[in-house]
């Protein structure tokens, strides 16, 4: 999942991006409420995480200027204003879910969960199909022919991409953006590399290759034409 987190502590965010890059996440972090917008309005992603007190333009501004904009994305306040009062305060303005710091890391992890959970469940789509390979969202499982394929977090996000996208062509820069980091290097293989495991074991075991590589641009998921 692709996540923008605000955080002008320095410290405090290389903890967090650190943390959410072990869990499979790919983290945009900004230092500015500005940026922040800025990113929000014009970049795609999962989730957006925001200090209140950030440099420029507080988070609280940050999200009103973005329900107004008539963005859904989740939004979860992460702060030390956490009085009541603050809390209904960024509830009241939109966001999705509200923590304080200090935090614990796994509460963080667990409440981000449960935000993608509620929105997963609120599109009706929990479950993706291509021809007989089936991605289940919530139960986080990939089954082809009744076969239950073992996947890594990155394996398991380029998939989902894929699925979503199925019969069009997903661009390697697309999946560069979205499962790792919009600076990632973009002379890495680190596509090639995951792409290659992944077909190993959704494609290799079986008959019908569904992960097709489209020439100098990317690569397309779909069954038998």
């Amino acid at each position: 999942m692709k996540i923008m987190l605000a955080e002008d502590d320095t410290k405090v965010a290389d903890y967090i991006v650190a943390g959410l890059s072990e869990h499979g996440h790919s983290v945009d972090h900004v230092a500015d409420g500005r940026d922040a917008l800025s990113y929000l309005l014009y970049n795609d992603c999962d989730l957006a995480i925001l200090d209140r007190m950030l440099p420029g333009m507080d988070g609280l501004s940050v999200l009103k200027a973005l329900r107004a904009s008539k963005k859904s994305l989740p939004v979860l306040f992460l702060t030390a204003m956490g009085q009541v009062d603050d809390r209904v305060e960024g509830l009241a303005a939109g966001s999705d879910d509200y923590l304080t710091k200090p935090f614990h890391f796994s509460e963080l992890v667990a409440r981000i969960d449960a935000i993608v959970r509620r929105k997963t469940e609120t599109r009706a789509e929990p479950v993706l199909t291509v021809h007989d390979l089936t991605l289940d969202l919530l139960a986080r499982t990939a089954t082809r022919q009744g076969t239950v394929m073992e996947l890594h977090s990155k394996e398991f996000a380029i998939l989902e991409i894929l699925m979503r996208n199925s019969g069009r062509v997903v661009t390697r820069t697309l999946l560069l953006e979205r499962v790792w980091n919009f600076n990632f290097d973009p002379n890495t293989t680190v596509v090639e590399t995951h792409m290659s495991r992944l077909r190993a074991k959704v494609d290799k075991p079986f008959e019908t290759p569904l992960i097709h590589t489209i020439r100098n641009t990317g690569y397309s998921m779909h069954g038998p034409r």
